[in-house]
């Protein structure tokens, strides 16, 4: 059983930065495809972004290029979302997600996600 355990979140300044970890259990993250997705108060769900099995290919939220970045570490089966320039728009609820497709391409596509983790909350002021 894939366990996901998401940390790091809570209150930030606009302008400021967080980094958020997924520490997964039961699949090593070597050998998944990782997610993180976002869903703010009242809206859907949404792709935040992706980082392939091996690490070469990573997928981003256009509103999010350029500001959060991907990152896995293999030897602490941690996937990390680093996330600079927060907006008051980047408030929502984090999620980690893990899929077991090795792709060589990373992907955005919620369903390809088997695991999930609890959520960690982060609340841009401005």
């Amino acid at each position: 059983q894939v366990q996901l355990v998401e940390s790091g979140g809570g209150l930030v300044q606009a302008g400021g930065s967080v980094r958020l970890s997924c520490t997964a259990s039961g699949r090593p993250v070597s050998r998944a495809s990782m997610g993180w997705f976002r869903q703010a108060p009242g809206k859907e769900r949404e792709f935040v972004a992706a980082i392939n099995w091996s690490g070469g290919s990573t997928l981003y939220l256009n509103s999010v290029k350029g500001r959060f970045t991907i990152s896995k570490d293999n030897a602490m089966n941690t996937v990390y979302l680093r996330m600079t320039l927060l907006e008051p728009q980047d408030t929502a609820i984090y999620y980690c997600a893990s899929s077991p497709r090795q792709y060589y391409i990373a992907s955005q596509n919620a369903p390809e996600y088997d695991s999930w983790g609890q959520g960690t909350q982060v609340t841009v002021s401005s």
